[in-house]
């Protein structure tokens, strides 16, 4: 087993280069199941953190009463919408994304669960690679089905703070077998092999709403890119870390919220890159 807590050159060093010549298509194409009814919130700060990551476009299938709020909110984001007026109801097919996000913000109802259940059965038997990250309620959807855990993928990225962990590990399910993002302070990023990797960044003014909807969008937009599971996980907990050092710099660790974690993106970069001044 390795131990190893994460620096500025490690970071850097799983950062890919850009293509000067690269368009939209490079750069991948996000999915993100987010945001029941009321929870519109969820998906507007995963796909603006998931954007502002570098990817080239970023899908959130959205329930019809949210059209409007992330059209305003999130112009950059495409939109498709669920046959429901307010819950994720349907699977759909995931063939046109690189990477697939789903969980913040979707509620546990029976009709979201087997809705879930049926995504998540898709994501495994595709024929193309998706790389999945599993946040919030879809974890909650799981820990109350412990018997649907053999239809997730493998390699999946998963992302419960500490009562989401409880609730996992109470109905029996074995988080490695995951890439576990055990968020907290510190983070520590556990894979499947048993290596460990410390995120020594970060503080306590990202203990706000919303955070982990960010750092959800931050991870997929990076898996969307190419990044394998493992590097996204670790580069995506750092570069969130990061900008939130950043923004209780400019702020007060009192006055963070999550939306100013997603405009400290670009220093968090410029900080891994060393050009920070």
């Amino acid at each position: 087993m390795m131990e190893r807590t994460i620096d500025f050159t490690f970071a850097n060093s799983l950062l890919k280069p850009r293509p000067q010549d690269g368009h939209k298509g490079t750069f991948g194409h996000a999915l993100i199941i987010a945001g029941k009814y009321g929870m519109a919130g969820a998906s507007v700060l995963a796909a603006k953190a998931c954007l502002r990551t570098g990817v080239g476009k970023v899908t959130v299938l959205c329930p019809h009463k949210n059209n409007d709020i992330l059209q305003i909110a999130v112009p950059e984001a495409i939109l498709r919408h669920d046959p429901s007026e307010t819950l994720f109801s349907e699977a759909i097919d995931i063939e046109a994304y690189d990477a697939v996000a789903i969980g913040p913000g979707i509620g546990t109802s029976t009709e979201t669960a087997l809705a879930l259940h049926e995504q998540i059965k898709r994501i495994k038997e595709s024929s193309q690679k998706h790389p999945l990250l599993m946040d919030a309620d879809a974890l909650n959807i799981f820990s109350q089905n412990p018997s649907w855990t053999d239809d997730i993928p493998d390699g999946t990225i998963i992302t419960p703070h500490k009562g989401e962990q409880k609730r996992l590990r109470d109905a029996g399910i074995n988080l490695n077998k995951f890439i576990f993002v055990d968020k907290g302070h510190p983070t520590k990023i556990l894979i499947p092999s048993q290596d460990i990797y410390t995120c020594p960044y970060g503080n306590d003014g990202m203990a706000t709403a919303g955070s982990g909807d960010v750092l959800t969008g931050i991870i997929t937009g990076l898996l969307a890119q190419g990044y394998n599971s493992e590097s996204a996980a670790i580069l995506g907990v750092t570069l969130h870390a990061l900008a939130g050092d950043a923004a209780t710099a400019a702020l007060g660790s009192h006055s963070v919220i999550a939306s100013d974690i997603i405009e400290f993106l670009p220093e968090a970069f410029k900080i891994i890159r060393g050009t920070s001044h």
